[in-house]
């Protein structure tokens, strides 16, 4: 069991909880919430020793194994995927060694029988133990996992500097499910991982035996996944017994409860104030108003708690444009590989996305969705066919790597202006306002942004351009649960044409109106929502 205790953390000059509490109990699937900056990701840190605690205490059973993902996954060189994920488990990898040393002693003809006794007895015991913690089926377990994180049998044996940023974020995930572990602490662990991916890591949590204290901003892995939600906000920690829905209704209702009871004790207070204010000057009254002065002092008062700040825009109704939005006819693209052969990522691809269309495009990863969109939005040529967007279609393009163009020197407000050049500093305020950048908010440069902060500000220039088409590519990233709502009903509203690539269900089941998939170089078209889509598939 992992039990918090009055814990208090000030970070900054920032308190970010105080006297908070809650404990995880073995085998109990538990997701943490709460806005940006609230102390999840601190919370972690604090409960593997990272960092300390202001006042407090955080105690876990002695035999208790905890491993932990972070998006920060460290260095990776000199060893291949497997051996990487192999030697994750030092207590594994010590009990390894000391049973070499055991053979080896054992090993030696003029060994004193008695010594081998106790050698014996010794390397039984860690057999032992060795065996408790799955140190004999290890390896199949690394493959087992690596392979369900998207990771092929025959790259197991690449070395680990040889894969991409996002596959380096699965193998140190494969580490940490790979230890059989009695607590997995995971901060975001869908992010970079593929629709697939994501489906075999929900599955296997759910059927995990041990305990789970997690993060995430995808709606449907939580509810799937957890079985009850700590909700950070505040200062303070509340525990909700059940999933993620069940926590919003639930605090709903909590909310409601607490303003009644509000504002009677505000009704009972001003009786008494009343009383007190009429009758002090009295004599005959004296020992009356100082009963009730005493009472007052006595009395805990009620907090409502702030709302907290979200998202809030509409986009304004783009120029209505031309009927055919985007022509593609025989579209094919291939790229050139390292050692100068052309890969092929689809081809023949010949479609008409009609006005105000709503198109998820989807597929594994590395199949070409984010290609296509790149073709669509003009950053890369096609290497056959051709691409048009119809008469008087204006085109706005979020990719995933829209972040990294950013100015880190820039002000939040300078970043805007740069774009939106003819605008009002009251519009520009305004705008940034609507995405959470308010007041000295909008003077941050954005090298101290975090990645939530980049995508809004991406995202407000975006979306004030008075686009007609949006070309979005995971729009969904490093927003968290209530932004990403906020996105979606916006996107839903809007009178424009939609082309996006997310992983996020919820986001894919409220907003998709036709499927795109990417497949084995190829392209399939499927006219319905994500449900027509999963179902035709699944049949």
């Amino acid at each position: 069991m992992l039990n918090v205790s009055s814990i208090s953390k000030i970070q900054g000059g920032e308190t970010l909880f105080s006297k908070a509490s809650f404990q995880v109990n073995p085998g109990e699937k538990v997701g943490i919430v709460g806005p940006n900056g609230a102390g999840k990701t601190t919370l972690f840190r604090l409960i593997i020793g990272e960092d300390r605690l202001d006042e407090g205490q955080i105690s876990k059973s002695e035999r208790w194994r905890i491993a932990y993902f972070s998006q920060n996954v460290g260095e990776m060189q000199g060893k291949t995927a497997l051996e990487e994920v192999v030697e994750a488990d030092a207590e594994i990898t010590h009990m390894k060694s000391k049973l070499r040393e055991f053979e080896e002693q054992l090993c030696d003809p003029d060994l004193d029988p008695t010594e081998m006794n106790k050698i014996l007895e010794r390397m039984g015991n860690v057999q032992a133990h060795f065996e408790e913690v799955g140190g004999y089926d290890l390896e199949n377990r690394a493959e087992e996992v690596l392979t369900g994180l998207g990771i092929e049998p025959e790259d197991h044996h690449k070395n680990t500097e040889d894969f991409s940023g996002g596959l380096k974020m699965r193998i140190a995930l494969a580490k940490v499910l790979v230890v059989n572990p009695d607590l997995v602490i995971m901060d975001e662990p869908t992010n970079y991982l593929d629709m697939e991916t994501i489906l075999w890591l929900e599955k296997w949590l759910s059927n995990f035996k041990g305990a789970i204290l997690m993060t995430t901003h995808d709606r449907d892995f939580m509810n799937n996944v957890c079985n009850k939600i700590i909700d950070i906000s505040n200062r303070k920690m509340t525990t909700y017994s059940g999933n993620y829905d069940f926590y919003l209704q639930e605090k709903a209702v909590r909310l409601k409860n607490l303003k009644a009871e509000a504002s009677r004790q505000q009704d009972m207070l001003a009786k008494e104030e009343d009383f007190i204010a009429k009758f002090k000057a009295r004599a005959s009254h004296a020992a009356q108003v100082q009963s009730r002065v005493k009472k007052l002092e006595k009395i805990d008062r009620i907090e409502i708690p702030p709302e907290e700040a979200e998202m809030s825009f509409d986009f304004p109704s783009p120029p209505r444009g031309s009927d055919d939005v985007i022509i593609i006819d025989d579209l094919g693209k291939y790229w050139a590989n390292s050692r100068g052969e052309d890969i092929k990522v689809f081809e023949h691809l010949t479609h008409t996305v009609k006005r105000q269309e709503k198109i998820a495009v989807v597929g594994v990863n590395g199949a070409g969705k984010s290609t296509l969109l790149k073709c669509i939005a003009g950053q890369t040529d096609p290497t056959s066919g051709s691409i048009k967007l119809g008469p008087s279609i204006k085109a706005g393009y979020f990719s995933q790597y829209s972040l990294e163009v950013l100015n880190p020197q820039s002000t939040v407000f300078d970043e805007v202006r740069a774009v939106l050049t003819e605008a009002s500093d009251g519009y520009i305020r305004n705008l940034l306002a609507a995405f959470l950048f308010r007041g000295d908010d909008v003077k941050k440069k954005v090298r101290h942004l975090s990645g939530g902060e980049k995508s809004r500000l991406v995202l407000a220039v975006l979306f004030s351009q008075n686009n007609n088409l949006l070309i979005l590519d995971e729009p969904t990233n490093y927003l968290d649960i209530k932004s990403r709502e906020v996105l979606m009903d916006a996107l839903t509203k809007y009178e424009g044409t939609v082309l996006f690539v997310s992983h996020d269900r919820h986001f894919l089941h409220d907003l998709t109106k036709k499927v795109m998939e990417v497949d084995k170089g190829g392209v399939q078209i499927y006219p319905g929502n994500y449900q027509y889509y999963l179902d035709k598939k699944k049949a």
